[in-house]
């Protein structure tokens, strides 16, 4: 990814009690990181994440109707949680967070984070100034 993204995954650790944030593709490349984890640790996360939302999508329909589709992935351990959502086609958002975190405000602000994302990435059409193609 050649835009500088960081700023996107700062913002959401200004939640009192976020540590991390990492920006993942589908295939469990490390695409951004936030400032404050070492690239390889980053790396390193982002595999396992990317084999996270795979798992999650996979059981899915287990919720019911059939028509299970996989929204966030949320995982509680014994220091903290991991908060994973999709981040547009085919990439995800993870933070990790403290025990403590408020989890609606954690889970709010990325969802506001991957729209500003959206955004930053979006590539304004071409004009063609008068050229016919």
């Amino acid at each position: 990814m050649n835009a500088d993204l960081s700023w996107v995954l700062n913002d959401v650790l200004q939640v009192r009690g976020a540590r991390h944030a990492i920006l993942v593709s589908a295939d469990g490349l490390l695409l951004e990181r936030s400032t404050d984890i070492p690239r390889d640790e980053a790396e390193t996360n982002a595999a396992a994440m990317s084999s996270m939302q795979s798992l999650s999508r996979a059981v899915a329909p287990f919720v019911g109707a059939g028509k299970g589709v996989w929204k966030q992935t949320l995982i509680e351990y014994d220091g903290g949680w991991i908060f994973l959502i999709a981040a547009g086609s085919g990439a995800y958002l993870a933070v990790s967070a403290a025990l403590d975190v408020d989890m609606e405000a954690m889970s709010f602000r990325m969802h506001q984070q991957v729209n500003a994302l959206g955004k930053a990435m979006t590539t304004p059409p071409r004009q063609n100034n008068g050229v016919d193609v």
